[in-house]
């Protein structure tokens, strides 16, 4: 993908706030430099930045590798040109330097025949290639897991939020309480660079340099959204700031959402409280990010943000209208089979499920370990519908019910009592095809035979969906059938009634 160079609302205000401090792209006094990031040809060649400094400065010699040239390694007070050099080489490299100046150190990242940094939103960095190291502006709207020591974060903008793994302090000392370095507060725009990696379908900037902080005088307070989450039926959401300008607030609600959200009241003053209202919601869960602004004196704009989320009904979906709806907080409620379990680096992750109608992945489903069902059990699972490069999946989902299915010989199934509520799974040759419209078959296997009353191709097969499927599937006499099904009777005849598909073997 081919990023647009564009300035969003956010960076714009972050470029005009540098612009008026001598067009520094650091926030240090002692040393500032025009950029962290120093971006060397494949092919070879050079790259320049200016640095000020207010006393003597230098590079830390050990830290320069053989294939770089820095020209001058060091400096006394005032503006100096430095340039970076090297010669070609056939793979990327990068390293990282500081420059000394009185009791301060400055970070510069040199990058060569790797990812060159552009200006991005947030949008863009999800959607673009990973490795590639991006600068982002964007307002810190919460903060991550252990972020006092790490720097972990939530940053968005107006095309989305990303997360922020790992920062490094004014000193450029990563896992050093970066946040009360750079004196860090929720509602403050900050511009970051760094690589862009996923784990776990979170898209990550990981191990950031800090370009620029402006300070917000606007903030949210005490604000929790999934706390404070309106419930289905509707109702109200109150939203605490504190306002460091005279100047008063205004409230933005996205157009998208002014369909369901509303204000209720504003209160003013240093202490602003600002109320919104929704109606019951008849759809799936729903959710929008409201901007609350204002101004100081010079009329320069300062924002705050809050996500704001409802409840939604369930939406009963199989599996193909999941895959076929859009990603978002929508919930859905699909039941199928289990057909595979989804292992990573060593652990189960979630696992497949199938209907009639497709299979889809349930991917991490809260409280899943892996012993909670097996291949073949009957599941049912609310979750939303999300992606990862492109592969649609069930996220932040929950296993509601599980059916067991026990597999059984035909033998052990004959001697048991009609059940329309317990499932067993067989498996056996095909011995013939009674009736190939609704897969009425005889099956086999080594201790006895049995009548399968319907084969459909998966759970929730109904009307025109459970005919002609032997058919369509290829499946004949003489395959082995792996059937799940209850044990019913017939004219005092034992059979496995409403037979679900679960897999084939072709005869050799």
């Amino acid at each position: 993908m081919k990023l647009k160079y564009f300035i969003s609302f956010f960076a714009l205000v972050a470029l005009l706030a540098s612009c008026s401090d001598d067009d520094a792209m650091t926030l240090l006094d002692e040393i500032q430099v025009s950029s962290s990031y120093v971006s060397i040809n494949e092919a070879g060649g050079s790259n320049t930045i200016t640095l000020n400094a207010k006393e003597a400065w230098s590079f830390d010699t050990q830290e320069i590798p053989a294939w770089l040239t820095i020209s001058p390694m060091s400096g006394g007070a005032g503006e100096t040109q430095v340039t970076f050099s090297a010669p070609a080489t056939p793979d990327g490299r990068t390293t990282v330097l500081h420059i000394a100046c009185a009791d301060k150190s400055q970070t510069i990242n040199v990058i060569q025949g790797l990812s060159v940094v552009s200006e991005a939103t947030c949008a863009e960095v999800i959607a673009g290639p990973e490795s590639k190291t991006y600068r982002v502006t964007g307002t810190i709207t919460s903060w991550g897991s252990n972020y006092a020591k790490y720097g972990n974060m939530n940053i968005a903008d107006e095309t989305g939020t990303i997360y922020i793994y790992g920062m490094a302090d004014k000193n450029g000392k990563l896992a050093n309480n970066p946040i009360d370095s750079w004196g860090l507060e929720i509602g403050d725009v900050i511009t970051v660079e760094g690589p862009k990696s996923v784990y776990n379908g979170t898209v990550e900037l990981v191990d950031v340099t800090v370009v620029n902080i402006q300070k917000s005088l606007i903030k949210v307070e005490g604000y929790d959204p999934e706390d404070a989450t309106i419930p289905v039926e509707g109702g109200n959401v109150t939203v605490n700031l504190t306002c460091k300008t005279n100047n008063g607030i205004s409230v933005e609600i996205p157009e998208d959402a002014k369909n369901w959200l509303g204000i209720a009241s504003i209160v003013g003053g240093a202490e602003p409280v600002v109320t919104f209202h929704a109606n019951a919601n008849a759809g799936g869960d729903r959710s929008t990010t409201v901007v609350f602004k204002t101004t100081d004196d010079s009329g320069k704009e300062y924002t705050a943000q809050a996500v704001i989320n409802q409840k939604g009904a369930i939406v009963a979906a199989t599996v193909a209208e999941f895959l076929a709806a859009e990603v978002g907080d929508t919930q859905y409620r699909m039941t199928g089979v289990v057909n595979g379990l989804y292992e990573y680096k060593g652990s189960i992750q979630g696992f497949y499920i199938r209907d009639y109608s497709g299979e889809t992945l349930v991917y991490k489903p809260e409280g899943f370990t892996g012993t909670e069902a097996k291949l073949g059990d009957v599941v049912t699972v609310v979750g939303k519908r999300g992606e990862y490069k492109d592969s649609p999946q069930m996220v932040s989902g929950v296993v509601e019910n599980v059916t067991p299915v026990t597999p059984i010989t035909i033998d052990e199934f004959l001697d048991l009592e009609d059940d329309a509520n317990t499932y067993y799974m067989l498996t056996g040759e095909i011995i013939k095809i009674d009736n190939p419209t609704y897969g009425n078959l005889y099956l086999e296997d080594e201790t006895n035979q049995i009548y399968v009353y319907g084969c459909y191709p998966g759970w929730g097969a109904t009307g025109d969906n459970r005919k002609n499927w032997l058919e369509t599937a290829g499946i004949t006499v003489g395959d082995k059938l792996s059937v799940i099904g209850v044990r019913g009777t017939h004219n005092g005849t034992p059979q496995l009634s409403n037979g679900i598909y679960f897999s084939h073997e072709k005869a050799q």
